[in-house]
């Protein structure tokens, strides 16, 4: 288990360290982390983050290495949650106070364009008089949380607070938040496409046509491009800039089913009436991938027949969109 670690911070819980470790073990699980543990000892990688915790029963002490600040902040959060959230509490020797949350990126909306019927595109840039830092949302993950201030004209937005947990605003001035897939990146600028559908905030705000607008970009995250001999990627309306994506990045032969209307299907993409009988067809063998994502109740079918099927679970994905 080996990273670049150029960023680095201790924490120190003072009682309940095999509580602390049996607690940290369990969230590493859940989130399927390459772990090792030995008495009084545990390390596992989370978010590209390298946490080893060490004790002799009393105190524990909790490393944290990662090759980006961000990812330091990221775990700093999660992990004092999940301590706090049972009494536990910890002691980091360095926090950053009042910042930004990690991994947010303060931009502003350069322009709007519709490119169908169905899709916007946003273009999002670097604010003027800022250092330009959209180049990492062209690796590390697909998607992103967009955050869209209640006032654009004053917006408040998450940061860090003295404990390393991140503050969110409330009420009045909460950001309204939603995911979305990184289109098409620059060293300062962002694009996304939006599905375009009623019911939602997000629609409502694209269609004032808000250039010059301050908006937050949180992440990036989510699974980058999956790996295999070949991709079969399956999905509705809401998965086609996941599915545009993936077709970029991909290097192996993409094979491709989308229930969207003609003029919305991707080069070489066939239209699917019906994703879970065309997956029902889908013979990806040992190597292959099988990317599928739509409404939620289609995800849990699909994963359920991936898995009569007997796929392994790390040879595909289904996830609900919606």
């Amino acid at each position: 288990m080996s990273l670049t670690q150029s960023f680095s911070t201790n924490g120190q819980i003072i009682t309940g360290a095999a509580a602390a470790q049996a607690l940290i073990k369990l969230r590493g699980q859940d989130y399927g982390c390459e772990l090792t543990e030995t008495p009084g000892r545990l390390q596992l990688s989370l978010w590209g983050c390298l946490v080893t915790l060490t004790h002799d029963g009393g105190a524990a002490l909790v490393q944290l290495a990662a090759p980006e600040d961000r990812l330091i902040r990221m775990v700093q959060d999660n992990l004092t949650e999940l301590l706090s959230a049972q009494d536990l509490a910890i002691a980091w020797d360095d926090v950053a106070a009042g910042a930004l949350a990690p991994g947010l990126s303060v931009m502003q909306v350069a322009w709007v364009n519709r490119i169908s019927a169905g899709f916007w595109r946003v273009r999002v840039r670097a604010q003027p008089g800022t250092l330009p830092d959209a180049d990492r949302f062209a690796r590390g993950g697909l998607h992103f949380r967009l955050l869209i201030p209640a006032d654009s004209s004053a917006p408040v937005w998450p940061r860090i607070n003295k404990k390393g947990r991140v503050d969110w605003p409330e009420g009045n001035d909460a950001p309204h938040r939603a995911v979305y897939t990184v289109s098409a990146q620059a060293e300062d600028w962002v694009e996304f496409d939006i599905f375009d559908h009623p019911g939602s905030p997000t629609c409502d705000w694209v269609r004032t046509m808000p250039i010059g607008q301050p908006v937050g970009l949180l992440g990036p995250g989510g699974g980058f491009c999956p790996s295999g001999a070949a991709l079969y990627l399956l999905g509705d309306e809401t998965a086609l800039p996941a599915i545009r994506r993936i077709m970029e990045l991909a290097s192996v032969p993409v094979h491709i089913w989308v229930s969207a209307p003609a003029e919305d299907l991707p080069e070489n993409a066939t239209y699917s009436p019906d994703l879970l009988q065309d997956l029902a067809g889908i013979q990806a063998g040992e190597d292959g991938f099988v990317w599928f994502a739509a409404q939620a109740d289609l995800a849990k079918a699909a994963r359920k027949m991936l898995l009569a099927k007997g796929l392994a679970k790390t040879r595909f994905m289904a996830a609900a969109y919606w």
